[in-house]
């Protein structure tokens, strides 16, 4: 059908090309001289009507008006993309044409007469009122058949969010688009009754059921926002109202309407991580882009959510090369490919290979020599670490050791840590194993400022909370049990968690990495926590379902280890302040190194040969903080 639609529109442009403009023109122009001419012939007699004047009347008209088309080109204007600025061009064409007229008036009857001056001042505005009379017939009637055909092709009928310079763009983009179709546009502002802007009305949705009349009335399909912003900004207004009238929302995400690049394809359901997701963050990327540019920079957990975004960025840094390490075999298979297409220029290697295994981790740094490594591989669900605590115990701690100790072998200039707001007052494995593995790099680094080792490395921990669609996290999981009907799984309804989005969070890691002066700690702001219960409703209305109609929330309780609140990682009286307003360097207690050192290979020797209880024991001994919680592990916290 598109085809077909496209094919006509090819055969009208044919039809109606300048040639054809150019005679319909001249004919209006003849029209008008003529109509100037009866009148004055009605006022002022016959004479004027008929004979030698009427002759040269009409003859000086068409010639003139030929010589203005000539000049000015009216003629060439797209009539479909008329402008008010383009009537200047009538009105040019017009007035040259009257003027040529009075010139030649004036020549064959020796003087100009008042009745001769009428007509020509009627000839100029009958002259324009025909020119854009036309047009203004040509444009109807090509809306006419457009939106018709948009009808047949189903296309959306959409409502603009706002009236901005940019909703005003993709009104432009949109207008000749078969596959949406704009009728209007809807502001937050109070706006007066009957507002059009670009002829489109403009409504206000504060009274639900006016707002909702007008969807009925209007057949709208959906609300279309032009910037993320504004979608987190309405979450509470405008999203919520659609949500409740089941209309959907869409996005025009990351690109400028205003250029050529716009399509269709640009067009996106608005998701939970854009209501979610907060002003962007400001960072230096001049400076974090010279801090890594043309060096060799290691990222271990590669594949996984934060090591594949960190190569993303990383890619675009203009750094000499980049070495993937991970043991995940398929989703570094599609690293690599996402890499090779993005980046072609880039220099990279992908390094099938496990933290836990030392001899293979040697041969990666002995190889490519990394000047900067970011360590992200770690095992991450708590649940599942809980059943599985030597595996957490192995892969975090032990492989955290064995990376920083290759870093000092062979004279990495840093190291940067990827850690969690789980490590912060544990209250399961997973998370305590975290707070060891922080609290070995961070005692290497401060042995190598003392002189008590030898090496050049300085360590740097990033800790952060949630991050939004990371594989295996709640928001995908909701998705996908949305997706099957349900019932959405919710722990209970009073938990929290705090969220920030996958290149924020590396952004944060990669600006700590460039302003860190020594061994450190950073913490991240996290912003406002969010309640897990409130975030399953609202990915239940974005679907455009019912609560309790459609599909169901079932509260099934913590599970082992799972904290009810996330610990608050920016507080003033635990944190120091940095440069940058949502990076802060955590107060944390200091650890000899021989002691950390001790306590890690001992839990490390007790995780290889499973030794549960034991290895429990002495996390829980060496992080006197880690109380379990809903947990079996309980019993051998201290106060049991």
């Amino acid at each position: 059908m598109a085809n077909i639609i496209d094919r006509l529109a090819g055969k009208i442009s044919t039809f109606l090309d300048s040639r054809l403009i150019f005679l319909l023109d001249c004919v209006n122009s003849l029209a008008a001289s003529l109509l100037a001419l009866l009148a004055l012939g009605y006022v002022r007699g016959t004479f004027y009507a008929s004979g030698r004047f009427a002759l040269i009347w009409m003859l000086s008209s068409l010639a003139a008006f030929v010589i203005a088309m000539l000049v000015f080109k009216g003629h060439k204007l797209i009539i479909r993309h008329l402008k008010y600025f383009d009537m200047i061009c009538f009105m040019e064409e017009a007035g040259f044409k009257v003027v040529m007229m009075a010139l030649v008036m004036t020549v064959a009857y020796q003087k100009l007469y008042a009745g001769v001056v009428f007509a020509l001042f009627a000839d100029f505005v009958l002259t324009v009122l025909f020119l854009l009379g036309v047009r203004l017939v040509m444009i109807v009637a090509y809306r006419f058949f457009l939106n018709k055909q948009v009808a047949k092709r189903n296309c959306q009928r959409v409502l603009l969010f706002g009236t901005s310079d940019k909703t005003l763009a993709a009104i432009v983009r949109l207008e000749n688009s078969t596959h949406y179709q704009v009728v209007g546009m809807v502001s937050t502002d109070k706006q007066p009754e009957n507002l059009r802007i670009a002829d489109y009305p403009v409504f206000n949705y504060d009274d639900v059921k006016r707002f909702e009349q007008i969807i009925n009335e209007y057949d709208v399909d959906a609300v279309l926002f032009t910037s993320e912003v504004d979608a987190k900004n309405e979450r509470d207004g405008l999203v919520k109202v659609c949500s409740d009238l089941h209309v959907r929302q869409l996005i025009i995400p990351n690109i400028d309407v205003m250029s050529g690049n716009f399509t269709h394809k640009n067009v996106r359901n608005v998701k939970i991580e854009d209501l979610l997701g907060r002003e962007e963050i400001k960072i230096s990327m001049d400076a974090i882009i010279a801090n890594f540019k043309d060096k060799v920079v290691m990222v271990t957990g590669a594949a996984g959510s934060i090591g594949s975004e960190l190569c993303r960025q990383l890619a675009g840094f203009g750094v000499k090369q980049l070495v993937l390490f991970d043991n995940a075999e398929t989703p570094m298979h599609n690293i690599r490919l996402e890499l090779e297409e993005k980046f072609p220029n880039l220099s990279f290697v992908p390094v099938i290979g496990d933290v836990r295994q030392s001899p293979r981790v040697d041969y990666a740094f002995r190889k490519f020599h990394p000047q900067i490594v970011f360590h992200a591989a770690a095992y991450k669900h708590v649940p599942l670490m809980e059943e599985n605590p030597c595996e957490a115990v192995r892969v975090n701690v032990h492989g955290t050791h064995t990376v920083a100790d290759k870093c000092i072998e062979y004279g990495v200039e840093k190291m940067v840590m990827i850690s969690t707001d789980k490590a912060v007052n544990p209250t399961n494995v997973m998370g305590c194993s975290k707070r060891i593995a922080e609290i070995y790099v961070q005692s290497l680094g401060l042995a190598i400022e003392r002189g008590e080792i030898q090496g050049k490395t300085t360590f740097v921990t990033t800790r952060f909370g949630n991050v939004l669609g990371s594989n295996g996290s709640v928001i995908p999981r909701f998705r996908e049990q949305i997706e099957k009907g349900g019932p959405v799984t919710v722990t209970d309804p009073n938990i929290t968690r705090f969220f920030m989005t996958i290149p924020e969070a590396c952004r944060l890691v990669m600006e700590a990495a460039t302003i860190s002066t020594g061994t450190q700690i950073f913490v991240f702001d996290m912003g406002e926590s969010v309640k897990i219960d409130d975030l399953a409703k609202r990915m239940i209305n974005l679907a455009g379902l019912k609560l309790g109609e459609d599909i169901e929330i079932e509260y099934v309780g913590l599970r082992p280890g799972e904290k009810l609140y996330e610990e608050v990682l920016s507080n003033k009286e635990n944190t120091i302040e940095t440069e940058h307003n949502r990076i802060f360097i955590a107060k944390v207690r200091k650890y000899d190194y021989k002691e950390a050192l001790e306590a890690v290979e001992d839990m490390e020797e007790k995780s290889i040969f499973v030794q549960i209880p034991e290895m429990i024991k002495k996390m829980k001994e060496f992080v006197p903080e880690f109380i379990s919680q809903n947990s079996v592990y309980q019993q051998y916290d201290k106060h049991q």
